[in-house]
């Protein structure tokens, strides 16, 4: 294996939430970073987060195996980044998390490549959601491709841009009554975006044992009730929350998931959440997280708070947090 600043590594989905922080963490490790994306005009902004030269974004849409072929010519090593969580034209879950991975993963194959795929936490080819199904189909599509390839399953990702916690303030900021989806009770693990990165660079130097899958959590088990809790707190906001059953949620859904911003919830959004999306026990043993990985990870407490303060009525000028 090359050393680092020899290494070139292709990206595919590093313009999004994830693949931001994960290209400024390669780019720490001085890794050349080709990021394959669709509109490579649109993706000037990912050349400041490392040095001049080091980061170079190219065309790839993961529907044309020969734009995927083209961005990974020549890398060490590929990263799969890419993924949706609601379904749009002919960006289907199927079209880009299953025959996309499939995709990538022949086309890491033919290079020589090593492959980093990120899936999540959730992924079930039995699932009545078709955003799991197609994680899981996409797994198997690069395993079966690439056995040697690393799989990285993060649960539910917050930091500064997600749409996780961001999304519940914004929704309290413009609402008075906030719905609880099956009650609140489904189980989640939020894992900090920057320990994610941290995960996908490691992998990408090979710290990771080849053919697994690693499950990535933070460090607490929250239920979605504690979350919007949490939040309500962090932006001092007394809201009250309703609980609101899945059959009533998904009736909702079919209108909403047309819903603009925020707003917007889809049926197979709502069918996730009877899931608790938490790291399994199996993994755990396994030590096929990010503790195995040598990563304390960050918890919402610690990290939430310096992002979530532009939703308080006095924004950055509040002076304490009671």
């Amino acid at each position: 294996m090359p050393s680092n600043i020899d290494t070139l590594v292709t990206v595919f989905g590093g313009s999004g939430f994830i693949g931001r922080q994960a290209i400024r963490a390669l780019a720490k490790r001085d890794f050349r970073i080709r990021v394959g994306v669709r509109r490579p005009d649109l993706a000037g902004h990912l050349q400041p987060l490392g040095r001049v030269g080091q980061i170079m974004p190219v065309q790839a849409n993961l529907r044309y195996a020969d734009s995927v072929n083209a961005a990974v010519r020549g890398a060490h090593v590929v990263v799969n980044l890419v993924g949706i969580v609601a379904e749009s034209g002919a960006q289907t879950f199927n079209a880009v998390q299953a025959e996309g991975a499939a995709t990538v993963a022949s086309a890491a194959a033919a290079e020589g490549a090593r492959l980093v795929h990120i899936s999540a936490i959730g992924a079930d080819a039995n699932s009545e959601s078709g955003y799991a199904r197609s994680k899981a189909a996409g797994e198997k599509a690069v395993l079966a491709t690439v056995p040697s390839a690393t799989v990285l399953r993060p649960s539910l990702v917050f930091g500064p841009d997600d749409q996780f916690t961001n999304r519940f303030a914004t929704l309290a900021r413009a609402l008075p009554v906030l719905p609880l989806i099956g009650g609140g009770e489904t189980r989640l693990q939020p894992v900090f975006v920057g320990d994610v990165a941290t995960a996908i660079a490691d992998a990408v130097e090979g710290a990771t044992r080849t053919g697994s899958t690693y499950e990535l959590g933070g460090p607490e088990v929250l239920s979605l009730r504690q979350v919007q809790e949490y939040v309500l707190k962090t932006i001092e906001r007394r809201r009250l929350l309703v609980p609101l059953s899945f059959s009533l949620a998904k009736l909702k859904a079919t209108f909403l998931q047309f819903a603009p911003g925020p707003l917007k919830l889809t049926p197979d959004q709502v069918e996730l959440l009877r899931s608790d999306n938490v790291v399994s026990q199996a993994a755990n043993d396994s030590e096929l997280t990010l503790q195995g990985l040598g990563i304390t990870p960050m918890s919402l407490e610690q990290i939430a708070p310096s992002y979530l303060w532009r939703f308080r009525r006095t924004g950055q000028f509040r002076t304490k947090l009671t």
